[in-house]
């Protein structure tokens, strides 16, 4: 038995929703600016979750100007203040890297689950 165990167990967070690939999720970071802080939110599509416990991570896309943005956010990070998710979507792998090639509105889209 591991004595760390105890320590990770008050790290994690018990309000994470079910989410997966090709989810489109919404964000709430915590981002400190001089001595201010505030919550700037991230909306995109989860192409990708691995991990697992403390250090499971998601990676979120977004097009943004045109221009496509990625971020990594840990799960159970506490600069993640809320996810909320916004569609499920219907995909058949858990990794969406070819989403990266795809350029325009109708070739990203993602059919909602029903």
């Amino acid at each position: 038995m591991n004595k760390m165990m105890p320590v990770i167990e008050g790290q994690l967070k018990s309000d994470v929703p079910d989410f997966g690939a090709g989810d489109t999720v919404s964000i709430d970071v915590r981002v400190v600016e001089g001595g201010k802080e505030r919550i700037q939110k991230f909306e995109g599509i989860v192409i990708a979750r691995k991990g697992s416990d403390v250090s499971e991570t998601f990676t979120v896309r977004k097009i943004s100007g045109g221009i496509g943005v990625e971020r990594i956010f840990p799960i159970h990070s506490p600069m993640v203040s809320k996810i909320d998710v916004k569609r499920r979507g219907k995909v058949r792998r858990a990794k969406l890297n070819y989403m990266r090639k795809l350029t325009g509105s109708k070739a990203t889209r993602i059919t909602e689950k029903r």
